[in-house]
């Protein structure tokens, strides 16, 4: 079933959160996009995420501050009063999105089915958006887009950044050397790899002679994750934790070689920059969550981790099947690591 068979005049995007699932979201908007310029778009997203996508092209961006609370809602419906969309496309099933929808007014309200819907979700929608086969978070996104009507949907990106940012992100690389950036952390603990294990990449990349960049916010775990890292190192690296704007983030990223983090939102904007990403991955299946063009790239204790835990592989699991295990990461070993860096620069020609 498709509902247009010719522009609609207007859609809403629900995507508030996180960073990762934006980036993922970019694309399926950017599709639409493609298929119809004059359609109107609004975005509805969070205050971090705005940072990221409030200068989309084409695109109007609301900010919800869920931090506000029931206000919060008030101000959204507020601003949204004089909009009657032709479709909503509610793409986040948390119960603080769909509470949103009650003051969103729209032809159809389109949501996940009841394969991929949460929290209730399946309660404030009209449309429910047939579940691909694949299980990654992306084609359910996708098929948003497949549902309107969209011929094409395969997925690209457009994420813009000033020149000023260019600026800043070049004068952080070496330009005699190859760079890659090493995201360490995760804003939760439990998806973190170890400074050690990353002491010992870090070692061989420089034995390589590729040029060293930690990146990553402001968070206190991130910052000492990175100095517990540097502490181990007897070689210096840029460390840039908590040193950029999320758009200088995105810059450097794009400038960068090759990209190596765990299951955090860098590696999904890496992704979203066509720049190659190594993703570090134990609590959640890296073929529902990894970084979609690069999920050949994954290293992963997922299977391992969860056969431990659940005694079961994950084929005969919920999809959705996550390990529990807070020290799951530390089945990663160094060598893996190692190992995919060695194949990547030779599959990609970075050597």
């Amino acid at each position: 079933m498709t509902l247009f068979t010719a522009p609609p005049k207007s859609i809403c995007i629900l995507r508030l959160s996180a960073i990762g699932d934006v980036c993922n979201t970019v694309a399926a908007v950017q599709a639409i996009q493609r298929q119809w310029p004059t359609t109107e778009i609004v975005w509805i997203t969070g205050k971090l995420e705005a940072q990221l996508i409030g200068d989309l092209d084409g695109i109007k961006v609301i900010i919800f501050d869920k931090k506000q609370g029931w206000a919060g809602y008030k101000t959204l419906w507020s601003e949204l009063k004089s909009y009657r969309f032709d479709a909503l496309l509610h793409m986040q099933y948390a119960f603080r999105a769909s509470i949103a929808t009650l003051g969103i007014k729209a032809k159809y309200k389109l949501g996940f089915d009841a394969v991929r819907s949460q929290d209730f979700q399946t309660l404030f929608t009209n449309v429910k958006v047939p579940s691909p086969d694949s299980m990654h978070v992306l084609e359910g996104l996708l098929a948003f887009g497949n549902t309107l009507g969209v011929s094409d949907m395969s997925p690209r990106w457009q994420i813009d950044y000033t020149e000023q940012d260019a600026q800043w992100a070049q004068e952080q690389l070496d330009a005699t050397k190859r760079n890659i950036v090493i995201v360490p952390a995760a804003s939760k603990a439990y998806k973190n790899w170890t400074a050690e294990g990353y002491t010992e990449v870090i070692n061989h990349a420089h034995a390589l002679n590729w040029n060293v960049i930690l990146a990553g916010s402001p968070a206190q775990i991130e910052i000492d994750l990175a100095a517990d890292i540097e502490n181990n190192l007897s070689e210096p690296v840029s460390n840039l934790v908590g040193k950029s704007s999320l758009k200088q983030m995105l810059a450097l990223l794009d400038k960068a070689d090759l990209v190596i983090a765990p299951d955090t939102g860098p590696a999904h904007m890496a992704n979203a920059v066509n720049t190659p990403v190594i993703g570090l991955y134990a609590h959640h299946n890296p073929q529902r969550t990894g970084p979609y063009q690069y999920c050949q790239y994954v290293v992963s204790a997922y299977e391992e981790a969860i056969v431990a835990e659940t005694g079961k592989p994950s084929s005969e699991l919920n999809w959705r099947a996550r390990v529990k295990d807070k020290n799951a990461m530390q089945r990663i070993k160094a060598q893996q690591v190692i190992a995919m860096f060695d194949k990547v620069i030779a599959e990609l020609h970075l050597n």
